[in-house]
This record gives structure tokens, sequence and C-alpha cells, in this order.
């Protein structure tokens, strides 16, 4: 209970809030890789996963993508990245978009190929072009599970992107690692704490994102629906 205090003590004091090591620093610090990461996945996975879902080809290749970058390890694709490119930011960006590909890919996939075909149809019949369907029709349809994959990235990348402290960056993984250099485990503590309470309010944010996004219930837009 006496780390849990101390830890607690330590988040309550507003001195600890200031200046550019404070909790409020390393907040925006940590928010910042992760967000740019799950920005530059997204940009990569979203069209991928639209194409894909669309063409209905290369689902093979997709599930093998997938579960080969989820297995890859983040510390050690993040020593080898150091070792190759030096210390900076680049290296634990790029394990953090390489964690964070799997989840939005397999979500936009899975939205675009799951929309009920009988719509699909319906709006070839009406002339529309293939850019059109997936503009108007699929995407619309398939944006709950493309925002729930946006969703799960951000949670995972979150997580993961106290890494950036092992580089000699900032971020909420500073208070884990410098509190293991010098055996200050209620330091380590307020990292972990601090993570999972900016985990789970994002968490909730992009759930009211999800909640918000299905068709036809018109908390998004307003769009017309082909029965």
């Amino acid at each position: 209970m006496n780390l849990f205090g101390a830890a607690f003590d330590y988040i309550a004091d507003p001195s600890n809030w200031s200046g550019p090591t404070g909790i409020g620093a390393r907040i925006v610090e940590h928010l910042w890789y992760s967000l740019l990461a799950v920005a530059i996945s997204a940009a990569i996975a979203i069209p991928l996963g639209l194409l894909i879902g669309h063409f209905r080809r290369g689902d093979a290749i997709l599930v093998g993508l997938v579960n080969s970058l989820r297995s890859l390890p983040t510390l050690g694709i993040l020593t080898f990245l150091v070792l190759l490119l030096g210390l900076g930011l680049i290296p634990p960006i790029i394990a953090l978009v390489l964690l964070g590909i799997p989840p939005i890919l397999a979500g936009t996939y899975a939205g675009v190929a799951n929309v009920d075909p009988v719509v699909v149809d319906a709006a070839r019949s009406m002339g529309m072009t293939r850019a059109q369907v997936l503009g108007r029709v699929e995407v619309p349809n398939a944006l709950p599970l493309i925002v729930g994959g946006l969703r799960n990235a951000t949670l995972q990348v979150i997580a993961t992107a106290t890494v950036a402290a092992y580089v000699n960056l900032g971020g909420l993984g500073r208070y884990m690692f410098d509190g293991l250099a010098l055996g200050d485990y209620a330091r380590v503590l307020v990292g972990a704490i601090l993570v999972a309470a900016l985990a789970l309010i994002l968490d909730g944010v992009l759930a009211l994102a999800v909640w918000a996004s299905v068709p036809g219930t018109g908390r998004l837009r307003r769009t017309p629906a082909l029965d």
C-alpha cells in the first residue's frame, strides 16, 4: 500500500506536473509518439485494406502479413533499428508503426469484405462506378470496423510507446526506465498508472467514435441508405 500511496502522492503533487520533465510534458510526448505512429499506420493499412476488401483478392497474403507483423517483438525490432539507424525518433516510430498496422489492416479489410453483397449489387445496378461503390457504399458500411481497428491499434501503441524511453526519448516510459534504474518502484508505478489512465481515456473516446459511426443511425451524419 505504501508503494501505491507514494505513486498517487507523486501524481497528486502539482509541482510534478510542470516543467519540461513534468507529467504534463511527458503525457504530451507520449501522445505525440503514439498518434504519429497510428497516423502512419493508418495511412498504410487503410488504403491496402480497402483495396483487398473491395477486390476480394489477396486474402491469403493479408492473413500472412497480419500474423507476421503481430508476431514481431517490438523491443527486439526497436533494438535492431537502433543498431541500424542510431538513436532518435525514427526507430521507435517504425517499431510502433509495425505494431499498429495489423489491427487497422484487419479491421478495414473485414469491414469492407463483409458489406452485404445485396447492397453492393444494388449500388452497381444504379450505375455507380467501382470508386463510387467503395466510397459511398462500402466505406460507410465498414466504418465501425475501420474505427474499431484504429481503436485497437491506438490502445496497443499507447501501451507500447513506453519503449521510446529505451532510446533516451521522453514519454511516460521515462518514469518506468528511470525508476528501474534508480530502484524507485513508486516512480515505475507512476508511469504504469498514467499509461493505463491515458489508454482508458482514449479507449472511451474511440468507443464513442465506433458508436457514432454505425451506419443508418444518423449519429455521425445522415446519408441515404440502400435497401
